[in-house]
């Protein structure tokens, strides 16, 4: 057995791999059609009450943006709750899928059973089933396994494991909602799509385990089965599936694919070394319970499927399992077959699946993160992920003097009350928590709803949960008092007392003797079944106030009391495996719901009473208004705040915020009309935010002149500019209120300036505007010319120009003609900064003409106050780009007057000579304006959407880094740095980007170090960085001869003055 690569994915590479993944969910999810994206996503549940919950939190990531609208999701439950296997689970869901699909096609239904029909008495059986295949054949499924018991996992149990909390990254969205491990599953699935291509396919995944690896660079073979495994300890192999594997192709330094050749269970070292299992390293290969089925192999599966009814009802009758990985797994490999037939429907199996084979794809960087128990839960977040974790995420926590809360505890949508200490690396989650209580270190809450009632227990009675244990609270059905119950997270439900079994830490002998009860107390009579936790009766569902009495003495807490034996005695009790059938999941989710909706009140409430709206207001409104019951009342209620927040100081909160606040508030209440009011006020005020700024302390009006009439004419040529990083941190409002910088280049196109403005006097008056499209127009009355500007105006760019320079109160448009011609040969959407630096050069004609201050950083701050009267919004590093020569660096300072600096890089001969070399410049042929994508971007910033908050910043630290590379005459860091850019840019706005774009982009990746769009994005003009002087010679020689690329590569030279 071969040696794949040795090399492992170290603990600091888990924030990357994950943010690349939740890059690429949220990608395929704004934009399904570029980027694909799952046709469906099924969740297998323990039971019908478990599937519909299941159902609610699907519909819930969707709303979430998390799963595509176009996706099908169902949560499929093992019939009448029955365990029938990981195997049986996998046909039943894609033959509940099937049905769902057939219901939605009318071609398909017309052939349906009626009358509740079997396969066999349906005449048109064969083709039936051909119309069902046919259905599923091209499609591509994501199948999460996750109806297990959960026993090693038991506070998991009631929300299922695959939806317990994971707040990885929960940091990056502080008001958005904590992901569960499901959302990180999501995010790793939705980069292995690419796999499949465009053949039909199943990628299924555990719900219990989180693999970090690389699945962009995933190949899965056609028409085969796929196992992705990795190279693990021997030890660690023996509780887990081995996978044995012949000679394997080298596909990358992380990763290999080889034919299975056998398949282990939690196999000895000897049965390791018979099998020879054991590489040449001494680790062996893991399987880690993610399988890919393509082609004809899914095609197979399907069949299997659809006619797997019989086969489901006799194992249910027979209460047998079929396990994925022992039986369908050993299906596709042929050395397994003979052991197989001996197996339920084995011969089943092997001839349906059989003609097949199954590939194992190594992924030697996967990080396998298992939640198998609660200490392996609490060690993933307080070790592997912790680099990552928000341990503060929508909560109510009191102050520092009031409260004994250790900092390394993790708060998750909880109130807690004053007085309340928390232990180190501990969870609460989803829980109110009052005064008096002592959660131990490396503890667990969840779903804890203490009432005020607990209080009346008297002063001597303080609930203490020891270190190192779980305490839950569901709610049941049929019993008004929901159940609490707890146990060590080192307790193994499964491990019956004669072999060591313990509850609280201790052994079940010890714990009856400290508590005197008999065994028969807990599990009855008789020796017919194991004695363990799981099933024995011991949680009380008494009063909320009882429960906490008697938890403490059964933890051992308490001491013996004869009156608190005889309440325990007396009470009904519980055990695990009855709070598993008995649970109230639809007043488990509304509890929940109302739970989290009340803090995010809280937190709304005390972001407008206090006044700086520092929160994200719409996405928390956004977590109330899924109270479908008073939701929108809530919302109402906040509305009685602004006027207070209205008299505001605007250089505290801008006014632009406030109306962003109040404009949400009314969408989200569906108050439509009030809201299109509300919407111009917010753009009104940005425009006069941006114009206060820039106007302040300064004056056009530098020079003084005679206007009597002379003829008089002036023409400013203008170079375009290409970016490399930095964008959007120069617009305002965030150049306004933070810090921003850009790195740009000034650049010819074709060996001359491409973009110009003549302006000449003749007799008359007023004003006459010609373009290089051949549009003409005369005013006569030019104190006429003031916004808004229609953006169908071929001319509002002029008109926007002569507004702010305020030339038509200038003698000389009362004592002459002005002439301005403008022209720009560049094609139209270029994302040069054509329409700024065209606006740059009018203004700066204008100036001149009128002998006022035609300064580079005056005509930068008008151009900027332009951009806002047209409505396009834009910032200042087009114009910037356009005045300045060269390679510049530019900063912004918030405050006003707006502070800009721009530094110029004295670039070595050497490094202009390399850039002209292996820089290419191309027009892709695809136009977009920027406008809508601007608005777009502004609006989320207003709302503090954290995550175009976090990625604009680092832009503007992306642009140092770039300055520092071209400093350094680091090309290839540049190319880095712009690869990251153009990531960051597709994360502000999905469409930036598009088919042809990225086909580009792919086809060009070999030959390159970096690529990007420039500007907005959309279309227009692209850089592509080559490796080499000899790449970039190739790469262009390449697209020129490509079919599908009609993409132009311009000739160009860095502009200096």
């Amino acid at each position: 057995m071969a040696e794949p690569p040795r090399k492992s994915l170290s603990k600091a590479d888990l924030p990357t791999c994950l943010r690349r993944a939740w890059f690429h969910l949220r990608l395929s999810v704004r934009d399904p059609t570029r980027i694909g994206t799952w046709d469906a996503i099924l969740v297998t549940a323990a039971s019908p009450e478990q599937a519909q919950l299941y159902n609610r939190q699907l519909i819930r990531a969707k709303k979430m943006g998390r799963i595509a609208k176009s996706t099908v999701t169902l949560a499929v439950p093992d019939p009448r709750g029955m365990r029938i296997g990981s195997g049986a689970a996998t046909l039943n869901a894609v033959r509940a899928l099937a049905d769902h699909l057939r219901c939605k096609s009318p071609k398909v239904g017309s052939t349906s059973l009626n009358n509740g029909s079997s396969f066999s008495e349906c005449s048109s059986e064969e083709n039936y089933l051909s119309s069902l295949v046919e259905l599923l054949r091209e499609k591509h499924i994501l199948l999460v396994h996750a109806g297990g018991d959960s026993k090693r996992v038991p506070w998991a149990n009631p929300m299922g494991k695959v939806f317990l909390p994971l707040p990885y990254m929960a940091i990056d969205d502080p008001d958005g909602p904590v992901p569960f491990l499901f959302d990180h599953i999501l995010a790793i699935a939705s980069c292995a799509r690419q796999a499949f291509q465009n053949k039909g396919g199943m990628f299924i995944m555990t719900g219990d385990v989180l693999p970090c690896f690389d699945a962009f660079s995933m190949v899965l073979r056609d028409d085969m089965a796929s196992i992705v495994t990795v190279p693990i300890a021997l030890d660690v192999a023996a509780n887990h599936g081995v996978i044995v594997a012949s000679n394997s192709e080298q596909l990358s330094h992380n990763s290999s694919v080889a034919l299975v050749e056998n398949l282990l269970q939690k196999p000895t070292i000897d049965e390791l070394q018979d099998h020879q299992a054991i590489l040449d390293d001494g680790r062996t290969l893991l399987d880690t319970g993610i399988i890919a089925v393509k082609g004809k192999a899914w095609v197979d599966l399907v069949v299997l499927a659809i006619s797997s009814r019989s086969m489901i009802l006799k194992l249910m009758e027979s209460k047998m399992e079929m396990s994925l990985y022992e039986d369908l797994v050993a299906a596709w490999v042929p050395v397994k077959h003979d052991w197989l037939k001996l197996r339920p429907f084995g011969e089943e199996l092997v001839r349906v699946l059989g003609k097949q084979k199954i590939f194992s794809y190594c992924a030697n960087d996967l990080l396998f993160l298992h939640f198998g128990t609660s200490s392996e839960f609490l060690h993933h977040l307080n070790g592997t992920g912790s680099a990552i974790l928000g341990r503060r995420h929508l909560c109510s926590i009191p102050a520092t003097t009031a409260s004994d809360i250790s900092s390394s505890s993790i708060i998750i949508s909880s109130t807690i009350a004053p007085g309340v200490s928390v232990g180190e690396e501990s969870l609460i989650y989803d829980s109110s928590i009052h005064t008096g209580v002592l959660v131990g270190s490396q503890s667990i809450v969840v779903g804890l709803r203490m009432p005020d009632v607990i209080l009346s227990v008297g002063h001597s009675f303080r609930f203490m949960l020891p270190n190192r244990h779980c305490l839950w609270e569901v709610p049941l059905l049929g019993h008004a008092e929901r159940a609490i119950v707890y146990c060590s997270i080192h307790d193994n439900p499964k491990v019956p007392m004669s072999k060591g079994g313990t509850f609280c830490g201790k052994p079940w002998i010890k714990v009856l003797e400290d508590l005197d009860i008999n065994d028969s107390d807990i599990w009855g009579p008789g020796e017919s079944k194991d004695k363990c936790l799981w099933n024995a009766k011991i949680f009380p569902v008494v009063s909320y106030s009882q429960m906490l009495q008697l938890a403490t003495w059964l933890m051992g807490l308490n001491g013996h009391k004869n009156e608190l034996l005889y309440s325990w005695k007396n009470s009904t009790r519980i055990s695990f495996e009855e709070l598993h059938k008995s649970i109230d999941f639809s007043e488990m989710w509304l509890g929940s719901i109302k739970h989290q909706t009340n803090i995010a009140v809280q937190i709304v409430t005390a972001c407008l009473n206090f006044g700086l709206l520092n929160r994200n207001v719409f996405q928390l409104c956004q977590e109330i208004l899924e109270r479908e019951d008073d939701g929108i009342e809530i919302c109402n209620k906040f509305f009685s705040f602004f006027p207070n927040i209205e008299t505001q100081n605007p250089q505290i909160l801008p006014k632009s915020r406030a109306h962003q606040v109040h404009l949400d508030l009314l969408r989200g209440c569906n108050n439509e009309k009030m809201a299109a009011e509300m919407e111009q006020k917010v753009w009104d005020a940005v425009m006069e935010e941006t114009a206060s700024a820039v106007r302040y302390g300064s004056s056009s009006r530098s020079f003084t002149s005679d206007y009597s009439f002379s003829l008089r004419n002036v023409k400013v040529e203008l170079p375009v500019r290409v970016d490399f990083v930095g964008g959007w941190s120069d617009t305002p409002p965030w150049s306004l209120e933070r810090y921003g910088c850009v790195l740009n280049m000034a650049i010819t196109l074709e060996g001359s300036l491409p973009v110009g403005a003549a302006i000449e006097t003749k007799q008359g008056k007023g004003v006459l505007m010609t373009d290089d499209a051949g549009n003409i127009l005369e005013m006569q009355n030019v104190s006429s010319i003031s916004p808004p500007f229609h953006c169908d105006d071929p001319f509002r760019l002029v008109k926007s120009a002569l507004f702010v320079t305020d030339v038509m109160n200038e003698p000389i448009t009362q004592m002459n003609c002005l002439h301005i011609k403008t022209w720009a040969n560049v094609p139209r959407g270029s994302g040069l900064g054509t329409s700024s630096i065209l606006l740059a050069a009018v203004v700066k004609a204008l100036l001149l003409i009128t002998k006022r201050d035609h300064s580079n950083e005056n005509v930068t701050r008008l151009v900027l106050v332009s951009e806002q009267v047209m409505g396009t919004g834009g910032g200042w590093q087009d114009q910037v780009g356009g005045l300045y020569p060269a390679i510049k660096f530019t900063s912004s300072f918030p405050g006003i007057p707006l502070q800009l600096q721009v530094i110029p890089l004295m670039a070595s001969a050497q490094l202009i000579e390399e850039l002209k070399q292996r820089l290419l410049v191309v027009f892709t042929g695809q136009v977009r304006l920027a406008h809508e994508v601007l608005q777009n971007v502004v609006i989320r910033y207003l709302r503090r959407d954290n995550l175009l908050v976090s990625s604009i910043r680092r832009l503007s630290e992306l642009a140092k880094i770039g300055r520092e590379a071209l400093m350094n005459c680091d090309i290839n860091e540049l190319g880095n740095v712009m690869l990251e850019a153009w990531r960051l840019h597709q994360e502000l706005d999905p469409f930036c980007s598009n088919i042809f774009v990225d086909k580009l982009f792919a086809f060009c990746d070999p030959y390159c170090c970096g690529y990007k769009l420039v500007g907005a994005g959309g279309g227009g003009f692209a850089l592509m960085l080559a490796k080499t002087a000899e790449s970039a010679t190739k790469l262009r020689h390449l697209i020129a001869d490509h079919p599908e690329f009609d993409a132009k590569f311009y000739d160009w030279d860095i502009f200096f003055a």
